[in-house]
């Protein structure tokens, strides 16, 4: 295979073709977001991307794009951000399509992670069609930090929200936390939760906020699964959040309460008698759940970060002070002996949302 140069024309289309995917956004779980335009002599006939599961994936929306524009694919070239599917699953190979349109050249942002669906640009090479990957590989694997942890790892990614004070308060010593952070921060959080597959909480987070765990700030078909952790299994029957299914949730006992028939009990006892995260985890990764957005209080976002379980964080930070002996954002399950024990960060971005500022961080690997 030849070395790939791509054109200035090229990384535009890509670029257009990650736009796309980003549509389906808050739709595809729990498959990838994928975009994908079609183009021949540097001008778009054909556009497209995958919506949800077990419908048309990008490509062959995008030939579907084509056909109704009156355009041809023979010998025109294909820019999508995922390797095209090689296998029969809930739809047919994109590979098979694209090979029966006739286009020349296809350009795939990154290779398939999932094993029984690559080699389609393999496929498509020993067929005589120009067949690339690589081009803006890591803006492709940003629309999907879900699905492919879960594929490599077999979990989900899970990100930790958290609204604060700028001195990293979350809550009075009382525990009132409502409201920190502004009404536009709030909205953006939504949109946050709109694109996860489940929104985690624990019981004390239940006991004194009663939070709904629904997405309303975001037009949307779809509301992300709710799972509680809850050690002694004494979620409220009326709980806000039992209001509309489905429920998991996850106990180190067996619960006395009676549930709703949409609520489905776990136990998993860990260390301590505590609910075992990591197979929490395993467990909602084994339901292709690709992406966990958390909403707790210091303990449980402590206990998770301490287990190694935390990817992201999504810090809203207000511009105000709050103080000691207010609650924090992490409760860790012991001290630290030394600050070289400290948790390092990458900070992805930060962008200011009305008055407060978004953090959006990543937990770095720790050098000694």
């Amino acid at each position: 295979m030849s070395a790939f140069n791509p054109s200035d024309r090229d990384r535009e289309l890509m670029r257009r073709a990650l736009e796309l995917a980003a549509r389906g956004l808050y739709t595809t779980t729990p498959n990838p977001r994928v975009g994908c335009v079609i183009a021949r002599d540097g001008r778009v006939i054909g556009e497209g991307w995958h919506e949800r599961a077990g419908e048309a994936h990008a490509e062959v929306r995008a030939l579907a794009d084509v056909a109704a524009r009156g355009e041809t694919t023979r010998g025109a070239t294909v820019y999508v951000t995922l390797e095209p599917c090689n296998h029969h699953g809930r739809t047919p190979p994109c590979t098979d399509a694209l090979l029966a349109a006739g286009v020349a050249r296809v350009v795939a942002a990154m290779p398939d992670p999932f094993l029984p669906a690559a080699g389609g640009v393999a496929r498509l090479a020993a067929a005589g069609v120009k067949a690339d990957t690589g081009l803006l590989g890591e803006e492709a694997r940003e629309l999907n930090p879900g699905w492919i942890k879960r594929l490599a790892d077999g979990r989900p990614w899970v990100r930790v929200k958290v609204a604060a004070s700028l001195d990293g308060r979350t809550a009075l010593e009382s525990g009132e936390s409502q409201w920190i952070t502004s009404e536009e921060a709030r909205a953006d959080g939504h949109r946050w939760r709109a694109r996860a597959c489940a929104i985690l909480t624990g019981i004390g987070t239940v006991q004194q906020d009663d939070p709904q765990l629904t997405v309303r700030a975001v037009e949307t078909k779809r509301q992300p699964l709710k799972v509680v952790v809850d050690r002694r299994g004494e979620l409220p029957p009326k709980a806000r959040l039992l209001s509309s299914g489905p429920v998991i949730v996850f106990s180190a006992e067996r619960p006395q309460a009676a549930w709703p028939s949409h609520v489905e009990s776990i136990v998993i006892r860990g260390p301590e008698g505590k609910v075992d995260l990591a197979r929490m985890l395993a467990l909602l990764g084994e339901r292709e759940i690709n992406e966990v957005h958390v909403e707790a209080g210091a303990r449980l976002n402590g206990a998770l970060l301490a287990a190694g379980l935390v990817d992201e964080l999504l810090l809203y930070l207000a511009p105000c002070l709050i103080g000691d002996p207010a609650r924090g954002m992490f409760e860790l399950p012991a001290p630290l002996a030394r600050l070289a024990d400290r948790t390092p960060l990458s900070i992805a971005s930060i962008e200011r949302i009305g008055p407060d500022w978004r953090v959006l961080a990543r937990l770095a690997r720790q050098e000694r």
